[in-house]
């Protein structure tokens, strides 16, 4: 089953709106095939590599990292592949909340004779699909925030610069990152003061790179950055009201950017609730957040971010420089957003942490 899900590990960012599976079939205690979902969410696991196993197959035990699908979509159900292919028995880490299926397809296997253990490395297995679960629970993608800050955490200086405030190993890390979310979410102020690319450069993840989402509330991204240039190339997204300034609306779509509108909170600015379940009927299943402080400070306030990758450099800038969080009106502890540390490790100098939201 760890070999299962480590397959279902390569197919995050590129399997949305399906979660990403990892199948094994063993036979004769060996290994006869592999599988994990494909890009684009198909082929499934389970069909991959029954296809790879062939005759194998029959009399083999299947683990697989999430219930196989029991309904017919654009490819018939991988509950019925596994009877036909003859698997004697069915190891499964976790059941697909997907109301499609949602134990469906363990029924149908144990119909058919085959032998089926459910809940071997079950956490595991819905953790990394979190974000797929997410989205069929609360109708929203998974959001992760991604911050780079001093020890006194700042991103950047008083003046505005910051690049680079931690070290190349750190910046890797953050491609890798990018190549494992469907989408990257960042307010227009980040994309007017760093013209970011937000694609992944890492040597061969060049396909990897994820839809690119904007929120802007006044169309001030120019035509001539590189997100709007790369449009054609890399999904852009930006996110405005209604009422935005038609003009810009048309050249930006014009040069390949898709416009979504979304209907104004309080502020003025796109509900961020209601951006979060536009991006989860899109099916996005895992949003990046590299936002500044304001935007970061808005989903926290909304109870929109779910996990937290920081990475800290050992170095101070002072209370002049740009905190990483924007004030959003925390009066109390108690109120405070609270998160468990899951993996702490170094990036040559700096130190990575994973946070998971204490819920």
């Amino acid at each position: 089953m760890a070999a299962a899900l480590a397959l279902a590990r390569r197919g995050l960012g590129r399997t949305w709106p399906n979660p990403s599976v990892g199948c094994v079939i063993v036979k004769d205690g060996r290994v006869v095939a592999r599988g994990w979902t494909q890009p684009g969410g198909r082929p499934h696991a389970e069909r991959e590599a029954l296809d790879r196993a062939g005759s194998d197959a029959r009399g083999a035990t299947a683990y697989v990292s999430l219930e196989p699908c029991d309904h017919h979509g654009q490819t018939p159900p991988c509950s019925l592949a596994l009877i036909a292919a003859g698997i004697a028995r069915a190891v499964i880490a976790t059941e697909d909340p997907d109301p499609r299926v949602n134990g469906s397809g363990i029924a149908r296997l144990r119909g058919a004779g085959i032998a089926v253990d459910v809940g071997l490395m079950a956490d595991e297995a819905c953790a990394l699909n979190a974000g797929f679960m997410i989205r069929l629970r609360e109708g929203r993608p998974l959001f992760t925030w991604k911050a780079a800050t001093t020890l006194d955490g700042r991103i950047a200086t008083r003046t505005g610069e910051s690049r680079w405030i931690t070290g190349a190993a750190a910046r890797a890390r953050a491609h890798q990152l990018r190549a494992t979310h469907d989408a990257i979410l960042v307010g227009a102020g980040t994309a007017l003061a760093d013209d970011p690319e937000l694609t992944c450069r890492l040597p061969g993840l060049a396909d990897r790179s994820p839809v690119r989402i904007v929120v802007d509330t006044g169309l001030r991204i120019p035509t001539e950055c590189k997100l709007v240039r790369s449009a054609r190339d890399c999904p852009t997204w930006v996110v405005t009201v209604p009422d935005a300034p038609a003009e810009r609306r048309a050249a930006l779509a014009a040069a390949g950017v898709e416009i979504v509108a979304i209907a104004p909170a309080h502020d003025g600015r796109p509900g961020l609730a209601a951006v979060a379940a536009e991006l989860g009927r899109r099916g996005l299943t895992r949003v990046l957040v590299e936002g500044g402080g304001r935007l970061v400070a808005s989903l926290l306030s909304a109870d929109l971010i779910d996990r937290a990758v920081v990475v800290n450099a050992g170095s101070v800038i002072g209370g002049d420089g740009v905190p990483v969080v924007a004030p959003f009106g925390v009066a109390e502890l108690r109120a405070a957003p609270k998160f468990i540390l899951e993996h702490l490790a170094r990036c040559d100098g700096d130190v990575l942490e994973c946070w998971r939201r204490s819920r």
